[in-house]
């Protein structure tokens, strides 16, 4: 049966390279067989389906043009050879150069629209997704009653075929494990089904004594269709996995956009202690609102220990962490203890295995001078009722005496790159909805073209004079904690209703949160509730082609030293589910503020029809904006075309090459030669 699969593959990809030439005719009686052209663009035919929107969601966040059809709009336009195709400069051209619809054939039985469409992928060799059917015999299976299942699929343990591995889905390392998050909801149904003729199974599933496809290919009446007979949406892990390989198979390898899998994590605050949760007020000591908590301040600071700690654990996971330093502030504390500072001296001395960042010196509130007698605290107003702010001489100094205490001890950092402590300075809603109007001028005295922002509250990227900022996620690791007991005591606080001793926030903001059913254990709650929640969360952004960095605070590696769990699930996890050849990328702030910057300019391009780009036989041409750079993806042994001679496109991910790129020096265009 293998044997008979790959024959039947390598006779599908022979018949669509030779579908590559159409004949046009000539003044004489002889045809004249022309290479067409294959605009690099999806057509998405839209039913509404939550399926459709994930693969959609899928090629608008990796760069890959569409154009979507929604079957509800009466307006909408008639899909026919006209709108498939046309002639540009005496040259056939195909519009899209794959196909995405809700199921093998939404306009019902006999439909001239499905008419068209067959005919145009059998002409132009285009692919076609069916993004959620049921197992047919119609799309290459067998009905579910010979030897298949259908229903819920909630925990199935799916696994990648060797026809899979040598396919669109070689990036995988093998298992597709359906999520099952709930035993109470059902997150996942669908239909696995016996291959049949022309049926290449890429992803199947334990049913009785043998297995059935979930995923694969269909090769008939010279096109290509691939099957999934799964439900899902764009967040669920079972699909976060296969979207790449659904873009690829697509697109045969050949298309605008990229996708990455990214994961890096800053640590705030180090060298400075950190406040501590109390239990018994349910506040933190030292914080202004925190009622009756005078004389009951206690802190959380690494220790030697934890300094060494971090390091091995690095060279183990292969993980290297940013340091956000206040250097200020660790020479504080040093002073108030004797002058005697191991944790600083180890991490000090193992400077070289960790990237570094400015947190600034002292980590004070850069934006509006406080007012805290009231709470929530306000900014204070001067005589005449303005807003006072510190001043752009006191925060220049904040980053620059950071920075020569850095250097000064042989730190490494690059200056282009800050954030502020509690990312203070940018607009703080509700109390200060603008930018302190002194931070761009400090940012700009001091080089800085990077700035650290809150994804929860800014998740674009925006200017702040002549820096932009780049979003981090914040992760739900508290800074003022130290033990998992106090993790999870303020989990509950937080989490839970009234009734059961909590805060009550959850009930009185049911659209943002939901109460838990009732308190955690504090002394095993956060390892088995909040780690698996908060990896999850984690992974979910990793897998999401989502460049923008992870924070927590040094905190976090002090005492029961809480991080370590999150991050070693989230990186074992992810190393089981992806092959070598996909590895994750720890990037420095900077590289994502370039990548975020990027992106937004592409999206610009493509909203505004401003990119030309196509398939010649072997040759691919892209023509965007001057000073947009493109993404592009394609296949192993591409060259790009120089003024003279050719070069190697792009870098290796996930068995395809892909950069951003844009035309050479005298050129007006990228050109790209396909092995």
């Amino acid at each position: 049966m293998v044997n008979k699969n790959r024959m039947n593959r390598v006779a599908a990809a022979m018949a669509a390279a030779t579908l590559m030439s159409v004949a046009v005719p000539a003044a004489s009686a002889e045809a004249v067989v022309v290479t067409p052209r294959i605009d690099l663009r999806v057509l998405v035919v839209d039913d509404g389906g939550s399926s459709v929107e994930a693969i959609t969601a899928e090629l608008r966040d990796t760069g890959v043009p569409y154009t979507r059809v929604d079957l509800s709009s009466g307006s909408r336009p008639v899909i026919n050879a006209a709108y498939l195709s046309d002639t540009v400069d005496g040259r056939p051209r195909a519009k899209f150069q794959g196909v995405v619809l809700p199921n093998e054939n939404p306009f019902g039985a006999g439909s001239a629209e499905m008419t068209a469409l067959a005919a145009y992928e059998t002409t132009y060799g285009i692919r076609q997704v069916d993004a959620y059917t049921w197992s047919h015999p119609g799309v290459g299976l067998e009905y579910t009653d010979n030897g298949g299942y259908s229903g819920t699929l909630d925990g199935t343990q799916a696994a990648v075929t060797a026809a899979g591995k040598t396919g669109p889905f070689g990036y995988l390392g093998g298992q597709v494990t359906f999520e099952d998050n709930s035993p109470l909801v059902p997150e996942s149904y669908g239909f696995m089904g016996k291959p049949r003729t022309g049926y290449t199974s890429y992803l199947d599933a334990p049913v009785g004594s043998g297995r059935a496809s979930l995923v694969g290919e269909y090769a008939h009446d010279g096109r290509s269709e691939l099957v999934v007979t799964f439900g899902y949406n764009q967040y669920q892990q079972q699909f976060r996995l296969l979207a790449r390989g659904i873009v690829e198979w697509l697109t045969q390898g050949v298309h605008l956009g990229q996708e990455r899998n990214y994961f890096a994590v800053h640590v705030d605050d180090v060298f400075a202690p950190d406040a501590r949760w109390s239990k018994e007020l349910n506040c933190t000591p030292g914080d202004y609102a925190c009622a009756g908590g005078e004389g009951q301040e206690s802190t959380i600071r690494m220790t030697a220990a934890d300094a060494q700690y971090a390091a091995q654990w690095q060279t183990s996971k292969n993980f290297k962490l940013d340091m956000l330093f206040n250097a200020g502030a660790g020479e504080e504390w040093k002073a108030e203890h004797g002058g005697v500072d191991a944790m600083t001296a180890q991490l000090v001395a193992d400077r070289a295995k960790y990237r570094w960042m400015n947190h600034t010196y002292t980590h004070p509130f850069l934006g509006c001078v406080q007012d805290t007698t009231t709470s929530p605290w306000t900014c204070k107003k001067n005589a005449q009722g303005v807003i006072q702010y510190m001043s752009r001489a006191e925060i220049s100094a904040q980053i620059r005496d950071n920075n020569n205490w850095a250097a000064a001890k042989g730190i490494t950092t690059d200056r282009t790159e800050l954030v502020t402590g509690e990312h203070s300075g940018l607009k703080t809603a509700p109390q200060q909805p603008v930018d302190n109007p002194n931070l761009a001028g400090a940012l700009a005295d001091n080089g800085v073209k990077w700035a650290g922002s809150d994804n929860s509250r800014e998740p674009a990227q925006r200017a702040v004079g002549a820096a932009l900022t780049v979003p981090r996620h914040p992760m739900n690791v508290y800074y003022n904690t130290g033990t998992n007991a106090e993790m999870a005591d303020e989990y509950n606080w937080i989490y839970t209703s009234r009734a059961d001793g909590g805060s009550g926030a959850c009930e009185d903001n049911p659209a943002t949160s939901t109460c838990l059913p009732a308190p955690l254990d504090v002394n095993t709650g956060y390892t088995n509730y909040i780690v698996p929640q908060e990896a999850r969360t984690a992974l979910r952004h990793v897998l999401a082609n989502d460049p923008r960095p992870h924070y927590v605070h040094q905190s976090n590696l002090a005492e029961d030293r809480t991080l370590y769990p999150v991050l070693n699930q989230v990186l074992d996890t992810y190393r089981t589910l992806y092959a070598p050849s996909a590895p994750i990328v720890n990037q420095t702030m900077k590289d994502t503020g370039v990548e975020l910057t990027r992106r937004a300019a592409w999206d610009k391009a493509i909203a505004n029809n401003q990119v030309t780009a196509y398939r010649i036989g072997k040759d691919v041409t892209v023509k965007a904006p001057s000073g947009v750079v493109a993404p592009i993806t394609a296949p192993n042994g591409t060259k790009k075309q120089l003024v003279l001679g050719t070069a190697d496109f792009g870098t290796a991910y996930a068995g395809t090459r892909s950069a951003w790129t844009g035309p050479e020096l005298l050129q007006s265009a990228v050109t790209l030669k396909l092995l």
